[in-house]
């Protein structure tokens, strides 16, 4: 997948210290794309709007 045209951005749950980083891209037609912001060049995970959606609501659930 071509991720040239993204616009990333880091989660507002990562750590501000530098460590444990996640930026997310969802400015891209279908998809949207995750990956660590210490390795940019590294592989990103790819998600379906919909499969991010559930994601992000299943880790905003108490347990």
């Amino acid at each position: 997948m071509d991720l040239t045209h993204a616009t990333w951005r880091k989660a507002s749950r990562s750590n501000q210290n530098g460590g444990a980083c996640v930026e997310v891209a969802d400015n891209l037609p279908g998809v949207v794309a995750v990956r660590d912001s210490k390795d940019r060049t590294g592989p990103a995970l790819i998600f379906t709007p919909t499969t991010w959606r559930a994601f992000v609501a299943a880790t905003r659930t108490p347990r």
